[in-house]
């Protein structure tokens, strides 16, 4: 079993773009972008959609977040 790749990844080995990848999978065309991004973590039926796409299983793919999480409000640095 080869190590778990990336949805970007997996888009560009394809050639597909994330409006493909939502009409494929049926999944929401904004979530799609989102989860290609790494901006957003696709629930578990979200998963099953988009590696299904793609001939695989969730756990042969890698999700969650890959750009930093900034937190915006607050009082700053003292």
């Amino acid at each position: 079993m080869s190590a778990p790749r990336s949805i970007a990844d997996l888009c560009a080995e394809r050639g597909i773009d994330s409006r493909k990848l939502a009409e494929l999978s049926g999944v929401d065309e904004q979530h799609v972008a989102a989860i290609v991004l790494g901006r957003w973590t696709p629930s578990p039926q979200e998963r099953d959609a988009i590696a299904a796409v793609f001939g695989l299983t969730r756990d042969q793919i890698v999700w969650g977040h890959t750009t930093p999480v900034q937190h915006i409000y607050g009082q700053g640095p003292a």
